[in-house]
C-alpha cells in the first residue's frame, strides 16, 4: 500500500510548500494593506479570494465563541477597583437633568440607548433598533458597505453619539450609514451615501455636523489608488434634519488647500499613512465671538494630535492647536474665548498605543493663549485612562462628566472635584461592555425634548 518516496521528492515537496506558504502570506498582506496595484497591473483577482480564505478561521472562532468586540473585561485584563461596581453608584443630582446613555447591553447582546433621570437613576425610555433589518435595506453595491452585515450586525453594532430630536426621534451611526429612528425604534430614514463616524453635533440653523469617510477619494488616485481600503479620506459633512447632505468637504483637501498637505504623507520610501487624519469631532460655533464667527467649526484630528478652527465659507484654517495634547477627542466651546478638549494623552510607544499617565481635560483660553488642566487631580485619583474614544462635558455650573470608553464607565464630578456618581456598564454576570458617547441633557430645550418624548411614546413590542 505504501511505497518508498525518494528523499529528493520529499525535500522538493517541503520546499514548494514553504514557497507556497510565503507567497500566500505575501498576497494576504498585500490584500489587507490595499497594495493590489503595480502600475496598470492589478492583482485583486488573487488577493480578494485569498484574504477571504485567510479570514475563515477567524470567523469560525467568532461563530463558535461569540467573541464580541464590545466586551472589555476579559479575565486576563487588569482588574481595576471600580469593576466590582454595577450600574450607578453615588449621589443623585438635585436639579432636573437626564443622561442620554448609549451602551452595549451584555445581557441582550445588543446596543441600546436609554433616557436616565439623574435625580433617581431610573430608566425612563429605551430604544433598541433592529440593526439587521435596517442593514438589509442598504445598497451593498456601495463598496464601503459590502461587509456591513458582517462588521455591523445586531450582535456587534454599537450606537455612537445619539442625538435626541424635538419630536422624540433618535439619530445615530456606528461607522455606518446614518440612521434615524422614531421613539419606538422604527426606521424613519437612513443616509447611505457615505460611512459616518464619531461625533454628532447640531449647529445654529438646526443642521448637523458629522464626520464621514469620503469615497471615491478626493485625493489624487495616483497616490492612493482606487481601492476603498487604501486610504481613509475623512470628510466634514453637514446634514439636514431630513438626512440630506447640504455640504461636504474632504479634510485632505482642506490640508492641501491650506498648505498642510505635507502632513498627509510619510517620508522616505515608506507608504503613506492609511489613516493620517482620523477626524473624531466637529464642533460648530453657535454664536459670534472675538476669535470665531457663527458657522465656523472646530475639528479634532486624532492622528495628527491637532485641533483646527476652520471657516467653511472661506475654506480657510483660522487657528491650529498642537503640542499640548495627544490623540485627543471631543472639543466643546465653553464661551466666547474658551474651548475644552478631552486629552487621551495616548502615545505610540514600542508596545503600542498607551496612555502616558492618565487622561486630561484641557481648557484653552484664546485671550491668554494658555492651556490649563481641569480637575486633573480628580481624574488621576479615579484612574481615568482610555486610549481610544472618550469624551468630557463641562456643565454651566462647572460640574464635569467624563466618559471612559475602554472601562465602560461614566464619572460625574462636582465643581470642587469630588466624585458625585459613577456608572459601570456591567452585565448580570459582571462582564463590562462599552458605551458609545453619551450626553448629559440639562438645558431647558433638552428637558422639553425629554418631556415631549415621555408624553407621546407608547410603543408596542413583540
Amino acid at each position: 500500500m505504501f511505497k518508498k518516496i525518494e528523499i529528493w521528492i520529499l525535500y522538493l515537496f517541503i520546499l514548494i510548500s514553504i514557497l507556497a506558504t510565503l507567497f500566500f502570506g505575501v498576497l494576504v498582506r498585500q490584500g489587507i494593506e490595499g497594495r493590489t496595484s503595480f502600475g496598470t497591473l492589478s492583482i485583486k483577482f488573487l488577493t480578494d479570494p485569498i484574504v477571504f480564505i485567510s479570514r475563515i478561521p477567524e470567523q469560525l472562532v467568532i461563530g463558535a465563541f461569540k467573541s464580541n468586540q464590545n466586551r472589555i473585561n476579559d479575565p486576563w485584563d487588569e482588574q481595576r477597583s471600580f469593576w466590582s461596581i454595577s450600574g450607578f453608584k453615588g449621589e443623585n443630582l438635585d436639579n432636573e437633568a437626564y443622561l442620554l446613555l448609549s451602551r452595549y447591553d451584555g445581557d441582550l447582546e445588543e446596543s441600546v440607548v436609554e433616557i436616565i433621570d439623574l435625580r433617581s437613576f431610573k430608566t425612563l425610555h429605551t430604544w433598541n433598533p433592529d440593526i439587521d433589518q435596517i442593514n438589509s435595506l442598504v445598497d451593498k453595491k456601495n463598496p464601503e458597505f459590502k461587509d456591513l452585515s458582517r462588521d455591523k450586525n445586531n450582535f456587534i453594532y454599537l450606537i455612537l453619539h445619539p442625538f435626541l430630536t424635538d419630536n422624540g426621534e433618535l439619530i445615530f451611526q456606528s461607522t455606518s450609514p446614518l440612521i434615524k429612528i422614531d421613539s419606538c425604534s422604527n426606521l424613519v430614514w437612513q443616509n447611505q451615501v457615505e460611512r459616518f463616524h464619531h461625533s454628532f453635533e447640531i449647529d445654529f440653523e438646526g443642521n448637523f455636523w458629522i464626520p464621514s469617510h469620503i469615497y471615491p477619494y478626493s485625493i489624487n488616485k495616483k497616490i492612493v489608488g482606487t481601492d476603498e481600503d487604501n486610504y481613509l479620506d475623512d470628510g466634514i459633512t453637514k446634514i439636514s434634519p431630513n438626512g440630506e447632505i447640504i455640504y461636504k468637504k474632504s479634510v485632505s483637501d482642506i490640508f492641501m488647500e491650506n498648505n498642510l498637505d505635507y502632513l498627509l504623507y510619510s517620508v522616505g520610501d515608506m507608504k503613506f499613512d492609511l489613516d493620517p487624519i482620523h477626524l473624531n469631532d466637529i464642533q460648530p460655533a453657535l454664536e459670534d465671538g472675538p476669535y470665531w464667527k457663527q458657522g465656523d467649526i472646530f475639528l479634532s484630528l486624532r492622528n495628527q494630535s491637532m485641533i483646527i478652527l476652520f471657516r467653511p465659507t472661506t475654506n480657510k484654517i483660522l487657528w491650529i492647536g498642537t503640542g499640548y495634547f495627544y490623540h485627543q477627542h471631543d472639543i466643546d466651546i465653553l464661551d466666547d474665548h474658551r474651548i475644552s478638549i478631552f486629552n487621551n494623552n495616548s502615545k505610540d510607544f514600542f508596545d503600542g498605543d498607551q496612555v502616558d499617565g492618565f487622561n486630561e481635560v484641557l481648557i484653552y483660553d484664546f485671550n491668554s493663549k494658555k492651556y490649563n488642566k481641569y480637575l486633573n487631580s480628580s481624574l488621576i485619583e479615579n484612574e481615568v485612562r482610555t486610549i481610544k474614544n472618550g469624551r468630557s462635558q463641562i456643565l454651566p455650573n462647572n460640574d464635569l462628566m467624563i466618559e471612559e470608553y475602554e472601562a465602560g464607565r461614566i464619572l460625574y464630578f462636582n465643581a470642587d472635584g469630588s466624585l458625585r456618581w459613577q456608572y459601570i456598564n456591567s452585565s448580570s454576570i459582571n462582564n463590562i461592555y462599552t458605551i458609545g458617547w453619551s450626553r448629559i441633557m440639562y438645558s431647558k430645550s433638552d428637558i422639553d425634548k425629554v418631556s415631549k418624548l415621555l408624553q407621546k411614546a407608547s410603543c408596542s413590542y413583540g
